[in-house]
């Protein structure tokens, strides 16, 4: 599972009774941009070895804007980023996952999305998006992006919301997501969208790119896997590109960059919010690549709005998706670290303050239920 380090509502303790062997991590306390000194790393490996696991995922790395948006001292936190890769890898942890998404980590509307059965999941409604982007930041023309259906709609939620509610919007997409490594001011928002002005798809494509270029080879001499994290949602938002969003947008980053260094943090839910992605069919293509797994699902609708379903109902085919991965794993004689990705709010934590997606009993039940499916496909096969 993973974990947010020492101030995370569920402890260590907590996730190895979950049955967890291994944790996912990352060290949030030094500043998006700075190497992560090898003391820091050990100490943090220490204390999850000593609660009896092993840190077996850096999740994040994270990507400065300025790498992303090439600007400022750009090339220096590349370094930094490369001595970062040199420490975890003498530290002994050889799998970081990272994105390359502009500004935002993710985005949700909803934090706290009330399901039939009382527990509470994440959701994103566009209306509410595009109510955001047009009514609360007020984005220069905000409204092209946008067709007059989408405008209309977003219009009466917005008229429909109190001050609270509007507040609560602004305050999920903008403030800072768990795993996300920004959080802004309204004003501080725009800024960092202007910053992407002049960069189009394929001009971030080229920059992930020359970022590889200078990390993968340093990945390569340590034996480190990296494992990019897709767009979420994968699509366009707030003007901002998009380049890891289907499984044409892997075969051009593959093209590019040949290294088996150079793999997938495959997550069913951001590539499943896409009816167009076929997830099975992704794993099988990519195989070679997937070196991380997030399994959760999600339900969509033809307005653009999705939420997090239980791990095994929604518009992912769980069952199709951990048959295929129990294939690539057997192909590739090894296991590959996998964690139930998000959760609902529910029984006991539904009175607890908790990380949104990131409560105990809700992903134990992911766990669970993720777990069950793979060993009954692993007895049917044998």
């Amino acid at each position: 599972m993973r974990w947010y380090g020492p101030e995370d509502p569920v402890s260590l303790s907590d996730i190895r009774q979950a049955g967890c062997a291994g944790i996912v991590t990352a060290l949030h306390h030094i500043a998006n941009g700075e190497s992560w000194p090898l003391e820091e790393i050990q100490k943090r490996k220490t204390a999850i070895e000593k609660a009896g696991m092993q840190w077996a995922v850096v999740e994040s790395l994270p990507v400065h804007e300025s790498i992303k948006t090439q600007t400022g001292n750009f090339r220096s936190l590349i370094e930094n980023y490369r001595t970062s890769i040199r420490n975890l890898a003498k530290a002994g942890i050889h799998d970081i996952t990272y994105n390359f998404m502009p500004v935002l980590d993710w985005t949700r509307t909803d934090l706290a999305y009330p399901q039939a059965d009382g527990s509470l999941a994440l959701r994103f409604e566009k209306a509410a998006f595009v109510a955001f982007d047009i009514f609360i930041l007020q984005r220069p023309e905000a409204e092209k992006d946008y067709s007059q259906d989408e405008r209309t709609r977003a219009k009466e939620k917005f008229g429909d919301m109190s001050s609270g509610e509007k507040n609560q919007l602004q305050k999920n997409i903008i403030a800072g997501l768990p795993g996300s490594e920004e959080s802004f001011t309204l004003g501080q928002f725009q800024h960092a969208l202007d910053s992407y002005k002049n960069i189009n798809t394929e001009k971030l494509r080229r920059h992930l790119v020359e970022f590889l270029q200078m990390i993968i080879p340093v990945a390569e001499e340590h034996g480190t896997r990296l494992a990019i994290h897709p767009d979420d949602p994968p699509y366009p938002l707030l003007g901002l590109p998009r380049i890891v969003s289907t499984a044409s947008d892997v075969d051009l980053l593959i093209g590019e960059i040949p290294s088996l260094a150079n793999g997938l943090c495959f997550c069913t839910g951001s590539f499943g919010v896409r009816s167009d992605n076929d997830l099975p069919a992704m794993i099988r293509r990519f195989a070679d690549r997937i070196h991380f797994l997030h399994l959760r699902s999600t339900r969509r609708n033809e307005a653009g709005d999705f939420y997090e379903e239980n791990h095994l109902d929604g518009d992912v085919d769980m069952f199709a998706v951990v048959k295929e991965i129990v294939h690539m794993m057997q192909k590739r004689k090894l296991t590959i670290p996998m964690r139930p990705d998000h959760g609902h709010q529910m029984l006991d934590d539904l009175k607890k303050k908790t990380n949104p997606g990131y409560s105990a009993i809700g992903r134990l039940r992911g766990l669970a239920e993720l777990r069950g499916l793979e060993l009954g496909i692993l007895n049917s096969i044998k």
